[in-house]
């Protein structure tokens, strides 16, 4: 069964209708979500230089009853964020079995798709293609544990289609000599998802220091590096699983690559051939018959 949506999603939903005032209430939950919407009624208020009674409507716009029931959604989604692989798993109830529990790990899956797709803003991809197509901008990728495999993915056909582009070594003790050549017109692409690593966070303020632009790919709640990143793409990861999908990141990845390659096809062409001249040359793969 899906999850509820989150207070972030609601306030997506219900953007078009925010107030003014509304809207600057939005920034400051936004700011550290979900913890910042953790403090008190009157601090929040405060922060946004507003009127509680606008934190209370706020509230109930968005579906709650009032500022408590939604504190207490805000509570729950930061507890989810620091959730262990096993009460991930413990939060999808009972276990089904054989082709109905397939079916059910396939429905969250579309599901986290359909929502993902449904929350992007086609703006921030438009600018993050414009980034990626700008190829006197060098590329430097990273992830985390779980979410490596995307960056090495993203990297091995950002590589193909356009030159600068270098995938960090795993290990967070090299990083200091990727920073050491990162200037203003550096481009750092991250991938974090919850159980956030504080090892990809200081690399971001390390990149941050040197003038760099990030660009953030995370979960639905957001990591930390959200605050200190220029473009933030989120996107659902929730399955009945010990484990969070990166599908729906991929997706994303995927749609940015097909974009760059259009966006630097007068030079994206002859680098692919060049490249299947020297797999061909080296014999590295089989030709299809």
């Amino acid at each position: 069964m899906p999850k509820p949506l989150s207070v972030k999603d609601r306030l997506h939903d219900q953007a078009a209708a925010l107030t003014p005032a509304e809207r600057q209430l939005t920034s400051v939950l936004m700011r550290d979500y979900p913890v910042g919407g953790l403090q008190s009624i009157t601090r929040i208020a405060d922060a946004a230089g507003v009127s509680t009674p606008t934190v209370i409507r706020l509230a109930r716009k968005l579906g709650f009853d009032g500022f408590p029931e939604l504190q207490a959604a805000m509570r729950d989604e930061a507890s989810e964020q620091f959730k262990t692989p096993i009460r991930k798993r413990e939060g999808w109830g009972d276990t089904k079995p054989g082709s109905a529990a397939f079916t059910a790990f396939a429905e969250a899956v579309f599901d986290n798709l359909s929502r993902t797709i449904d929350r992007l803003e086609p703006d921030t991809l438009d600018a993050i293609a414009a980034v990626l197509a700008d190829r006197q901008r060098p590329l430097y990728l990273s992830g985390g544990r779980i979410t490596r495999s995307n960056a090495d993915y993203f990297y091995n056909h950002l590589q193909i289609v356009r030159p600068a582009v270098t995938l960090l070594g795993a290990s967070p003790n090299v990083w200091p000599q990727y920073i050491l050549d990162m200037d203003r017109a550096s481009v750092l692409i991250l991938f974090d998802i919850r159980r956030y690593e504080r090892d990809l966070a200081r690399l971001a303020e390390l990149a941050k220091e040197r003038g760099a632009e990030i660009i953030l790919f995370t979960d639905q709640w957001g990591s930390p590096i959200s605050r200190l990143a220029d473009h933030v793409v989120n996107a659902m990861i929730e399955v009945p699983s010990s484990w969070d999908s990166t599908l729906a990141i991929n997706l994303i990845i995927e749609a940015l690559i097909a974009e760059v390659q259009t966006r630097v096809s007068d030079t994206a062409r002859a680098r692919i051939e060049a490249l299947e001249d020297m797999f061909r040359s080296t014999r590295i793969f089989r030709k299809s018959t």
